[in-house]
């Protein structure tokens, strides 16, 4: 596509439904009629009290000023945030909430995994205009906590909110990482190979499906329940094969830059080593634009002088190119021949909205 795009970016005058949410409905199951949240802050967060639950890092959770956490001895914290709002990373007649509830999440682990840590515990903070259904915000609960419990990361805390309006979202997701281990972005060495787990561009294939007006079915389903790579993350780490690593969540081109700048590198990618997703019906690879600027895969990212094998943890590995001494990325095509490229993937107050 001509432009940058990724799947939480929501473009303007469309309006076709996702995987299950009918029209009208804004994903909420009531026939356009809008039903306003019926249950007050206290009782609110009564419910999310009663539906979390606790976990070993957590020595106090819900109902303190401050959540206590207990960390492993010879660990150090790692803290990330990350926003979820209406109309920039999702849309409700787009999105089912559990999906989004889902998606908040993973955001946070998706960075927990890219240091090599685990998650301990994680916090969110959820303001709702006064006309969200209750309904929605139940089944966003519900897709953050079943998430939460599939990774056996309690919700410690948070906040809640009446927004002036629509739906914003603020997940924190601490974890830990032995003292010194934390995989960053600037270890990388010119010389070594990058690697990137899973498949790219599926979920922007879908957005651009959606953006044409086009229907996106089953098929496309797991590219809107990303996976946070988090045993992967820890194996590498634990292994000593990551120099440098990053989560996929900008777009390929957009975290190599983060990744070079950081460790004063640049970087030759090949075109056709790069494991693009198959989608839908026919299982069509995705264009090679969307696999380089799409973002929203979640996805890791990282360099290695070591021998990497072609799987970690059950997830496939892919060799796609090499870091080295002159700045910027290149672009290797299937002729040889090489052209440079731009971080092209999301970047906040770029006017992308």
């Amino acid at each position: 596509m001509a432009v940058p795009i990724r799947t939480d970016y929501c473009g303007k005058g469309i309006s076709r439904p996702l995987l299950g949410a009918r029209a009208g409905t804004h994903g909420n199951g009531s026939r356009g009629i809008v039903i306003g949240m019926p249950l007050r802050e206290k009782k609110l967060i009564k419910q999310i009290r009663r539906s979390a639950r606790g976990g070993q890092s957590v020595v106090t959770g819900i109902g303190d000023d401050c959540a206590v956490l207990r960390v492993p001895p010879g660990h150090e914290l790692l803290v990330t945030t990350d926003f979820t709002i209406e109309k920039v990373h999702f849309r409700r007649d787009w999105h089912r909430p559990e999906l989004v509830g889902r998606r908040c999440l993973t955001r946070g682990l998706s960075d927990i995994a890219a240091m090599g840590g685990e998650p301990r515990a994680a916090f969110l903070s959820l303001a709702v205009a006064g006309d969200v259904p209750q309904k929605w915000v139940d089944r966003f609960l519900k897709g953050l906590l079943d998430l939460a419990e599939e990774f056996k990361v309690p919700l410690a805390g948070g906040d809640t909110a009446q927004s002036a309006g629509g739906i914003q979202a603020d997940i924190v997701v601490v974890g830990s990482v032995p003292k010194g281990k934390a995989v960053l972005r600037s270890g990388a060495k010119a010389g070594e190979q990058i690697y990137v787990t899973g498949e790219l561009g599926g979920s922007a294939a879908a957005l651009a499906r959606l953006a044409e007006s086009k229907p996106v079915g089953a098929e496309y389903f797991r590219h809107f329940r990303p996976l946070a790579r988090v045993a992967v993350g820890q194996r590498l780490r634990q292994r000593g094969m990551a120099s440098a690593m990053i989560d996929l969540s900008d777009g390929l081109s957009t975290d190599l830059e983060h990744i070079c700048k950081e460790s004063h590198v640049g970087a030759e990618i090949e075109a056709e080593a790069i494991p693009r997703a198959q989608v839908g019906l026919g299982k069509k690879r995705v264009a090679l634009e969307l696999a380089l600027h799409g973002g929203d895969d979640y996805e890791l990212l990282f360099t290695s002088a070591a021998a990497v094998p072609s799987s970690v943890a059950g997830v496939r590995v892919t060799r796609i190119g090499r870091t080295t001494q002159s700045a910027g990325i290149r672009l290797i095509e299937a002729d040889g021949k090489q052209r440079p490229i731009e971080a092209g993937g999301w970047e906040h107050f770029r006017g992308n909205l």
